[in-house]
């Protein structure tokens, strides 16, 4: 999958087997994405596309197999379409012939537990339409929308359409700004970006390419140094309204940028757009706590090659061995991949950046730990906090919270 696929808002497919998904989302996307046949249990995998959807622009859909499967890789395939729950900003449930029990009920289940806002069709509505009495045991337990639809007689498209669109959040695609309330139009911007081996040759890393972006659209004046060049540009004698740096440098810049230079990082920019900011402070103290035997969970958002210097599976933990002085033991899980450890076996777990996740996944990343009272953090800000920064990284934030 690219990058830019991952940061668009995803509405998931949900249903029984058979119930049309596939050829719905096909409809949708106005290709042959999914296999359609009349055997249930075609869709195997989550299948994953993009499409431009009208008023909410690029978006991903995801085709997920049957919720009633049944045998040992039905029930392989059901806790997939499960974990895709926690994915999506959006869900619509298909269902047929008026269906509407056990399995339905329990997908909305899920919907409330990780609050995904979803609508309901009542698909192949040219075979039999939904009932009065399905419609009114929809409507008494939840509040969300139905529509009656069918794939080979799409007059209501439109209304469908009309449909997805008041349904996901708009938080999903329309795009907050990084640097709102930090800086105003004409601020000049210190940009301070490393280039080390985890930088792709000729490119930068993408929280670099999004910040830059970000200023821009704040029509700021961007000034983009390497850390190793940040004395020749205070030469200058241009002051920055406020600099960023990669936070693996936070403690090398801390000391060349005057403290009358606001300073954070972009993982800590990232963490208060994406986050739960306010979890991450109050979670980043308790690396102070850290004792002997405790254990770490890492939880990096992309998979990538893992070189000597990976942030995540080698320098933060070196940086916490040496700063609290304790044995301590870490977990690495990448991606989106289902953490199979009991949380509460961590005493603390830190979170990258989430420059390649949406908001959402993010948020359920981390939900079932702050829900078993596990301290969060996140790079950034556990980074700062090591180095005796924290009070300095954070402090343009809560500036900004106490002025709104």
């Amino acid at each position: 999958m690219s990058k830019g696929k991952d940061i668009k808002p995803h509405i998931g497919i949900f249903g029984r087997r058979n119930n049309g998904k596939s050829s719905f989302i096909n409809l949708l996307v106005g290709q042959d994405l999914s296999i359609v046949s009349e055997q249930a249990g075609t869709t195997t995998d989550p299948v994953k596309k993009s499409v431009e959807i009208f008023g909410i622009g690029p978006a991903v859909l995801i085709d997920t197999a049957g919720i009633d499967d049944t045998g040992e890789l039905g029930e392989k395939r059901v806790k997939k379409t499960m974990e895709v729950i926690k994915q999506v900003d959006c869900a619509i449930l298909l269902i047929v012939n008026n269906q509407f029990k056990v399995f339905e009920l329990n997908l909305i289940k899920q919907f409330n537990e990780y609050e995904i806002p979803f609508l309901i069709v009542h698909n192949k509505s040219d075979i039999e339409s939904i009932s009065d009495l399905t419609a009114s045991t929809i409507q008494s337990i939840t509040s969300s929308e139905i529509i009656e639809f069918s794939t080979l007689n799409t007059t209501n498209f439109d209304e469908l359409i009309e449909l997805i669109k008041r349904t996901i959040p708009q938080t999903a695609y329309q795009k907050p700004s990084l640097f709102a309330h930090l800086v105003k139009p004409k601020d000049v911007v210190l940009l301070i970006t490393p280039v080390d081996n985890e930088a792709p040759d000729g490119r930068m890393i993408l929280p670099q390419n999004m910040a830059i972006r970000d200023v821009l659209d704040n029509d700021c004046i961007t000034v983009v140094v390497k850390e190793t060049e940040i004395e020749d540009f205070l030469k200058l004698g241009i002051k920055p309204a406020l600099a960023v740096t990669d936070s693996q440098v936070f403690g090398m810049v801390s000391k060349l940028i005057p403290e009358d230079i606001p300073l954070t990082g972009f993982s800590v920019i990232f963490a208060r757009l994406k986050g739960n900011f306010d979890k991450f402070l109050e979670g980043t103290s308790y690396i102070s706590t850290l004792k002997d035997g405790d254990k770490v969970l890492i939880l990096e958002s992309c998979t990538h090659h893992v070189s000597c210097d990976d942030i995540g599976r080698f320098k933060i933990p070196n940086w916490l061995l040496k700063f609290t002085e304790k044995n301590l033991t870490f977990t690495v899980v990448a991606g989106l991949s289902e953490i199979t450890d009991d949380l509460h076996d961590f005493a603390l777990i830190i979170q990258c950046g989430g420059c390649m996740v949406t908001k959402k996944q993010l948020h359920s990343r981390l939900k079932p730990a702050i829900d078993a009272g596990v301290p969060v953090t996140n790079y950034g800000l556990a980074i700062a906090y090591m180095h005796g920064i924290f009070d300095r990284a954070t402090a343009p934030f809560q500036k900004n919270q106490h002025e709104s």
